[in-house]
């Protein structure tokens, strides 16, 4: 298996010679992407492989989709494994979380991306519609960073990227539960980014905008049409431009970014 940057050397001091030439390579890091069978998830996993990363995804009840994105990661050279846990369930977290440190040792990069909606006017929400969208879409980045970012701390390098969206910074209508928990991830970005700074690991954030996923395929004619009329780019994301966004923040080169929330919208919020 290869290595990744682990170490348990001092943190060399960066010369001017060293940013002569980007780097955007991930060969040999090992990287885990939750929620990462589909759509936003599955184009991170597939970027990480492509620059070079071993993979493990997340999913909630495995099967077809978690294998196909395994598969082709083997096609690129790259080790690829999928876990089926139910993320929103805490004891589901640690069994992943071992399961994956169990088969790839360590994780240099972390991206949590496993999310849910479950769309309702703030009138109409309810307490158990709110609370599976807190548990899943931020509870579940505390608890799976926390398995992680020490280590990484420890060894004195490490990436922590999580998916937030533009709706956790502008709002959204009929979207309570799922902007709180966006923007949520936003704060636990940043904090998160003062804390271990100078441990050598950097935590930021992508916000995406309207992208063609599963959960934007629900949406209406008429609303999508208001939706890509208020898009200066006039068209939605493909889930490969928000995976590159993430590929980027994952390298190198990238090391002097920390606490910042990368907008990737079509200009729909600047």
């Amino acid at each position: 298996m290869t290595t990744g940057i682990a170490t348990t050397e001092a943190p060399r001091v960066h010369s001017e010679s060293d940013s002569e030439v980007p780097n955007f390579s991930l060969l040999g890091k090992k990287a885990f992407v939750t929620g990462s069978s589909r759509g936003i998830g599955r184009a991170i996993a597939l970027g990480l492989a492509s620059a070079g990363a071993d993979v493990a995804i997340s999913c909630n009840t495995g099967g077809a989709a978690a294998e196909e994105v395994c598969n082709t990661i083997h096609s690129l050279g790259r080790k690829a494994r999928y876990y089926a846990h139910n993320i929103a369930v805490e004891k589901e977290i640690e069994a992943m979380c071992a399961e994956v440190k169990r088969d790839f040792g360590t994780i240099d990069i972390l991206v949590n991306n496993a999310a849910i909606n479950r769309d309702r006017t703030f009138k109409k929400l309810s307490k158990e519609a709110w609370d599976e969208v807190i548990n899943t879409d931020l509870t579940s980045v505390f608890l799976v960073t926390k398995q992680f970012i020490d280590e990484m701390a420890d060894r004195g390098s490490g990436r922590v990227i999580n998916i937030t969206s533009m709706t956790g910074e502008i709002g959204n209508y009929g979207q309570a539960n799922y902007a709180a928990a966006k923007a949520g991830m936003i704060g636990l970005t940043k904090t998160l980014a003062r804390e271990y700074a100078r441990k050598g690991v950097t935590v930021n954030a992508v916000a995406p905008g309207f992208t063609k996923t599963r959960m934007t395929e629900g949406i209406p004619e008429k609303p999508m049409e208001v939706i890509l009329a208020a898009t200066p780019m006039g068209r939605m994301g493909d889930p490969m431009e928000i995976a590159a966004g993430v590929v980027f923040l994952a390298t190198h080169s990238a090391g002097f970014i920390t606490g910042t929330v990368l907008d990737i919208n079509g200009g729909y919020s600047m």
